[in-house]
């Protein structure tokens, strides 16, 4: 298993970042048996940090790609600076793309496209994750049905009250960033539409209490 990265907050936020290591080591031990991923896999990570990979069950060749305000977050880990929609490598220079909850963030269709197109143009193969449009609770503010009202109503409520501010606890100013940020540019998915963005993927579905939690496009050995 790779280094483990320390959690540390208050116990709202400490509760937060259990769900968070449940739910994600589960999907990193899916990504590593569903792609063969061995210690010597050449993997990108498009938008990560080391935190994912140190719930995997082993350690492949990661190199992680984000953006010049995310080094806080890397450690000692291999990264480069450089957006998503535009790698600075040649076409299948990696075995691996992985990407958790990035697309998603991307503002809009168009930039989607270009990110899709990116990690499949540099990978041989592929796992992209991203929340469930239909799910009922919203995954970054973690208010139920807040995705499902009108703009301008979803916008009042946000700056008001969510969950995610309740059990986070973050400073003022990262929440109005993140809200702010939520409210201008997650544009969420369905099936559908992470098939239009990965015609030659399969989707893979991850269920919590029988609902579809979260979607991942995915290019497989094999297929």
């Amino acid at each position: 298993m790779c280094a483990q990265i320390p959690t540390r907050g208050a116990a709202g936020s400490r509760l937060l970042d259990r769900a968070l290591r449940h739910f994600r080591r589960r999907r990193m031990r899916r990504v590593v048996e569903d792609l063969g991923i061995t210690a010597r896999t050449t993997v990108l990570d498009v938008g990560g940090t080391p935190y994912n990979w140190s719930l995997a069950p082993l350690c492949p060749r990661v190199t992680i790609v984000n953006l010049a305000r995310a080094g806080a977050e890397m450690g000692g880990a291999a990264w480069v600076i450089a957006d998503g929609r535009r790698l600075p490598f040649r076409d299948r220079a990696f075995e691996v793309v992985f990407s958790n909850s990035v697309i998603e963030h991307l503002g809009d269709e168009r930039s989607q496209a270009e990110f899709a197109r990116e990690v499949a143009r540099v990978g041989r193969f592929f796992y992209v994750q991203t929340p469930n449009r239909w799910f009922p609770i919203e995954h970054h503010l973690l208010t139920p049905f807040l995705h499902f009202l009108p703009a301008k109503l979803a916008g009042w409520l946000a700056r008001r009250f969510t969950l995610w501010r309740l059990l986070a606890r973050p400073s003022p100013d990262r929440a109005k960033y993140y809200i702010e940020h939520y409210l201008a540019d997650v544009r969420l998915l369905d099936a559908g539409g992470l098939a239009k963005l990965f015609p030659k993927a399969i989707i893979a579905r991850e269920r919590f209490l029988g609902f579809t939690k979260s979607l991942a496009a995915a290019r497989r050995p094999g297929r």
